[in-house]
């Protein structure tokens, strides 16, 4: 979306206010078949959540058919999917259920957690504060007063960037079972100095998230304002993500919000990541998510201009591979910037992040080149969904069919791993 489009912009408020305003509408599946059960979905005037409002190049029925047929796998809860072509967004669709235990059904406005989508708003804020002379990134972590003391005193090595880069050199996910059980960041982030190291800090690529989120440290110290306040007010309010928050409360005070799921069981909710807020504190609805990915493709120069969003999505370090089986081996050259995950997939470069804590699942993964990409949300611990961004690619691309989201060869229950720090 971009601000001299004045008519994009109107639909985007005429879109949100209708999230507000309207009521809740039952219609069917408009994705054909005829043999799916209804599909409760909430109609909301200028959002492309109908076939007929389906346009690009992109197979949008087919797709609908795809996830629709997905969202009735018993390892699934409720899912919300969004696809922006060429910047502009042309599917929303969500289906299941929001709480099984009620029959709440997952709407467009429905609210889930980001997880680990939530480092790439503290990567864009690191760069727009660098960018206006607020933060230098080149500084040692060890030159503000935080709370992380590293093995070797390695904080006062690192630099700000190779924090946010996950070159801390600490052992993978690095004392999170601490922040599981129950106890401070701040606490843990002192006790790191004990933990084992993978690398020389600084050498390598280890993924992290208690050390991770010293960055909401340094930037309320650079912003003079709680790391959340200074994120909604130089992104969330100037781009319109109204749903956008941080926290548990800010999840449960939206008036529709996913509840965990494993299967049909409803989880209960743990505080413990959203501790992290760096790391993995967002909140919002599917329309929101799309808004944020709009935005970090080039679509809102007024809110992150192009030097920003190279100074965060440049790659500073390679990583190992991403996911796992057939999906891993697609997939090249994983690289990682300030926050912000690059890889390649049939040769062409993608960015983006996904994340998983115990009940929720998210990933945004898009083309820089074509400005084409995928957000989805879904409220369970299953990981099959991390594929849909790479059948919208494919379809996008008049590739092959890659049959990443063929249900009918998988068992009839697969196996629910709960992942905390999927990425």
């Amino acid at each position: 979306m971009i601000a001299a489009r004045p008519m994009v912009k109107y639909k985007w408020f005429a879109a949100l206010a209708a999230l507000i305003l309207l009521g809740w509408f039952g219609l069917r599946s408009t994705s054909g078949g005829g043999a799916l059960p209804e599909i409760v979905q909430q109609r909301i005037s200028g959002l492309p959540d109908t076939e007929e409002e389906w346009h690009g190049k992109v197979d949008y029925p087919k797709l609908a058919n795809q996830l629709a047929a997905l969202s009735l796998r018993p390892e699934m809860a409720g899912l919300a999917v969004a696809v922006v072509e060429e910047g502009e967004l042309r599917f929303v669709r969500s289906y299941g259920f929001a709480d099984r235990s009620s029959g709440a059904r997952v709407t467009p406005q429905t609210v889930f957690r980001w997880a680990s989508v939530s480092k790439t708003v503290a990567g864009m804020l690191a760069a727009s504060l660098a960018e206006d002379g607020l933060l230098n990134l080149d500084r040692t972590v060890a030159s503000w007063p935080t709370s992380l003391r590293l093995p070797q005193g390695a904080e006062a090595r690192i630099t700000l960037g190779q924090l946010l880069a996950q070159q801390t050199g600490l052992t993978k996910n690095a004392y999170d079972e601490r922040l599981e059980a129950g106890e401070s960041p701040t606490a843990i982030r002192q006790q790191l100095v004990a933990a084992p190291l993978q690398c020389e800090p600084g050498t390598c690529h280890t993924y992290q998230n208690v050390a991770f989120d010293t960055a909401s440290e340094i930037m309320g110290q650079a912003t003079k304002r709680p790391y959340e306040v200074a994120v909604r007010g130089r992104f969330f309010d100037p781009l319109g993500m109204a749903s956008a928050s941080y926290g548990m409360v800010g999840l449960t005070a939206a008036n529709d919000w996913a509840k965990p799921h494993r299967g049909a069981e409803v989880r209960p909710l743990k505080e413990n990541y959203w501790r992290v807020p760096a790391a993995a504190g967002v909140n919002s609805n599917i329309v929101d998510f799309a808004r944020w990915m709009q935005a970090t493709m080039g679509r809102r120069t007024d809110v992150l201009p192009s030097t920003v969003l190279k100074r965060a999505q440049s790659p500073r370090v390679l990583t190992a591979r991403l996911y796992s089986g057939d999906l891993a081996r697609a997939l090249n050259g994983a690289s990682y910037g300030l926050g912000w995950r690059s890889f390649t997939y049939n040769g062409r470069l993608l960015v983006g992040h996904s994340g998983a804590v115990d009940g929720y699942r998210a990933t945004m993964i898009f083309e820089p080149a074509t400005q084409t990409g995928v957000v989805a949300m879904w409220n369970s611990n299953w990981g099959v969904p991390f594929r849909i961004p790479f059948a919208v690619f494919d379809s996008y691309h008049g590739n092959a069919d890659a049959n990443w989201l063929r249900l009918d060869d998988m068992p009839a229950a697969a196996a629910d791993r709960v992942l905390t720090t999927q990425d």
